[in-house]
């Protein structure tokens, strides 16, 4: 049963001896200096301090928990007033039995049992459940505080995790869908277009398991991508990646770019041909990256939008909250992107 009592401790039991010893010193200390009697006040607050720690636990772990919680305050109310009173007297027998006689030898011409007596005790008894209580709620308030803080972290990591692997199955499943309409028309590029995938599945499997990755390494696998499309659709693509600033140290989190670069040849179709112009920039502590392409604007909606953008713009929502901006824009036959990111 004990052993269940101090497991319900959220507070470390050091930090409970820790606390009782600091009290029991001081008191000590403070009630001997009164009558320059040091022995008298080590027995006193042994008995006293006794009564106090049980008392003290009693109210906190089982009133307060069982009425205070519950919000049944009246009992509360009556059960502490009840126990208080019940701790006066044993207090004041033990003391009278096992330390002196004159049970209030700090005050002279005081006795027991009256007002003074009665309400001297009682206030300090209050005074010594209030601290614990405030100290025991702080802590676990920081406690759950942390807790949650924790937890807020946790489920932000799985939600970026399952955003990124969402990435994944979307891409493969698209590039393998142009790499059979390949072999079934037995073009000669099948085998280009393996080893172009096979260098961006490394990228996509294994690198996106950093929450960083290099830019210049990502622009690189974007090159690879645009290839890929090139061996599929030939002289119909034309591409172009403009850099601007030192990209050198810059670092991004992975899979930002793929999804509106792919997006450019899954509506980005005009009269059999693609055009795609990509610009990175590098301006006063911020990447601009810009996408445009051609694309048949039939109804003047938003039909560049897809699965791949809209993870992308829930993963900068969690990364970067209002640091970071995502707009679109249409302007007749072209489709503009534009991804403004704090970097460090």
């Amino acid at each position: 049963m004990l052993k269940n009592f101090i497991q319900n401790f959220k507070i470390p039991v050091k930090f409970h001896l820790l606390f009782w010893g600091i009290l029991f010193v001081f008191n000590v200390i403070r009630f001997g200096s009164l009558n320059q009697d040091y022995w008298y006040s080590i027995n006193s607050n042994i008995v006293t301090l006794s009564l106090e720690i049980i008392f003290t636990y009693y109210t906190i772990y089982f009133l307060i928990e069982r009425f205070i919680v519950t919000k049944k305050y009246v009992h509360f109310f009556v059960f502490f007033s009840f126990s208080l009173a019940i701790f006066y007297f044993i207090r004041t027998g033990l003391i009278y039995l096992l330390v002196t006689k004159d049970i209030w030898p700090e005050k002279i011409g005081s006795e027991p049992f009256t007002f003074d007596h009665i309400a001297e005790v009682s206030i300090g008894t209050i005074y010594i459940v209030a601290f614990a209580a405030t100290i025991k709620l702080t802590y676990e308030w920081l406690l759950e505080k942390k807790q949650n803080e924790e937890l807020q972290k946790i489920q932000l990591q799985t939600e970026l995790s399952f955003l990124k692997t969402q990435i994944q199955p979307h891409f493969f499943f698209n590039t393998l869908n142009n790499l059979y309409a390949l072999v079934i028309n037995k073009s000669p590029n099948a085998p280009d277009v393996v080893l172009k995938l096979s260098e961006i599945m490394q990228y996509i499997l294994y690198e996106v398991k950093e929450p960083k990755v290099s830019l210049l390494k990502a622009i690189n696998y974007i090159y690879s991508y645009l290839e890929l499309e090139k061996l599929r659709y030939g002289d119909q693509v034309k591409s172009d990646i403009e850099i601007v600033g030192n990209i050198d140290d810059v670092e991004i989190p992975p899979l930002l770019f793929l999804p509106f670069i792919e997006n450019c040849f899954k509506h980005g179709k005009i009269n059999d041909h693609i055009k795609v112009d990509i610009r990175f920039e590098i301006q006063d502590n911020f990447l601009f990256f810009t996408v445009i392409n051609n694309f048949e604007n039939i109804d003047n909606n938003n039909s560049n939008q897809g699965i791949g953008i809209e993870n992308v713009k829930r993963r900068l929502q969690l990364l970067y909250g209002e640091n970071a901006s995502l707009t679109t824009k249409i302007n007749k036959n072209k489709f503009k992107v534009l991804l403004k990111l704090p970097i460090e």
